[in-house]
């Protein structure tokens, strides 16, 4: 798996350190631990396979303690969840204005930039939205792993 740059995952500690001393929340080891794992994740993980990669390293760890944390960390604005309510809900510690790329056949997820998609003009009016939060590109296909598979 790739790993975020160790720099990236420094300053996204030091965001979730200093948002959890403004709002009086504990650091605690695990809700550190669950919180680097999403930041150097760019695989945009699920809650089951956090628990998995962090099982082995915190053994009193449970399913319901990461679940219950990344929305914590959702509620704290240092975390955003990708996916529809008919898929799982992902995680991703990267706050950056970006995009998703998205393997329709393994769900393999990986972020992109893209000057010319962050200048995109939405129309007016756009229906139901009348306060826009965010915007992001989803482009759906399949990677070259599946192709290779194939």
């Amino acid at each position: 798996m790739i790993k975020t740059d160790p720099q990236e995952v420094e300053q996204r500690l030091k965001q979730f350190e200093l948002a959890c001393r403004q709002k009086g929340v504990k650091l605690t080891h695990q809700r550190i631990e669950i919180f680097r794992e999403v930041a150097e994740a760019t695989d945009h993980p699920d809650t089951e396979q956090i628990y998995q990669r962090l099982k082995n390293r915190l053994p009193t760890l449970s399913l319901d303690t990461v679940y219950r944390t990344l929305w914590l960390l959702k509620d704290l604005d240092l975390l955003v969840t990708l996916g529809t309510s008919r898929e799982r809900t992902r995680f991703d510690a990267n706050l950056k204005g970006h995009h998703h790329q998205v393997c329709t056949k393994c769900g393999a997820i990986s972020d992109f930039y893209s000057d010319d998609l962050d200048k995109v003009k939405l129309p007016e009016p756009l229906g139901m939205l009348v306060e826009i939060e965010a915007t992001h590109v989803e482009v759906r296909g399949i990677c070259r792993n599946c192709l290779k598979s194939t």
